[in-house]
């Protein structure tokens, strides 16, 4: 049987339906793969004030499942369990971690309140980028709120060092509708995120891969 060869213009920018169809028809692997979009923002990256650090619920998740960490008091220990934390605690969570070195999870919640008690783990957390953030929604009052969002489908996401921003919106057997309208959710919430202090284009492109595919130019 011969395999269909599908043509695509590098050099072309698709519309999101069309470049989500391409996308799915270039992935070659024989899992699910996830489908990423890639940002190219006009942001001076040495500039503290024109980081971009969003958070965003993608209206049909990302068809992934995300191990979370709530840093919590006593009191909202059984509220966060119930909601799908995968670890809850206080000190004796940030103990474990201290002494262990291990963080199995992706994304880390904690309550106000916690946040001086973490001071001690703050280098292991903060260099594998799980140290909860106001900005993007990680710091909350109302933990258990966030672990559900989170469990949903919602996204943090902030720049790298070149100013590029990297985020998977779905899998590959999603369905293109929704995996446009995520894409949709998604560049609303960064188009919001523009610094005020950022001149010139800000989203200055934007492509859309599968796991290990080619890039494909998007039309915005």
């Amino acid at each position: 049987m011969k395999k269909e060869i599908i043509e695509f213009d590098k050099n072309k920018a698709y519309p999101i339906a069309e470049a989500v169809e391409l996308a799915k028809k270039l992935s070659k692997t024989k899992f699910d793969a996830s489908l990423e979009v890639h940002f190219r923002l006009g942001i001076d990256t040495k500039k503290g004030e024109q980081q971009v650090r969003l958070a965003v619920s993608l209206p049909h998740g990302t068809g992934k499942t995300i191990k979370v960490a709530a840093f919590v008091t006593p009191d909202k220990e059984k509220e966060v369990r119930e909601a799908g934390a995968d670890y809850a605690g206080g000190e004796e969570l940030i103990n474990e971690i201290k002494k262990t070195e291990k963080t199995d999870f992706q994304v880390a919640v904690a309550e106000p309140a916690m946040m001086k008690n973490l001071a001690v783990i703050a280098k292991i957390l903060g260099t594998r980028g799980l140290m909860p953030s106001p900005k993007n929604e990680t710091v909350t009052p109302n933990p258990a709120k966030a672990v559900l969002e989170l469990k949903k489908g919602k996204v943090s996401l902030k720049n790298d060092d070149t100013g590029n921003v990297h985020v998977a919106i779905g899998k590959v057997s999603f369905d293109t509708e929704k995996l446009a309208q995520n894409f949709e959710t998604l560049l609303e919430a960064v188009k919001k995120a523009k610094p005020a202090t950022s001149k010139g284009i800000y989203i200055k492109k934007v492509s859309i891969s599968s796991t290990m595919g080619p890039g494909i130019k998007l039309a915005l």
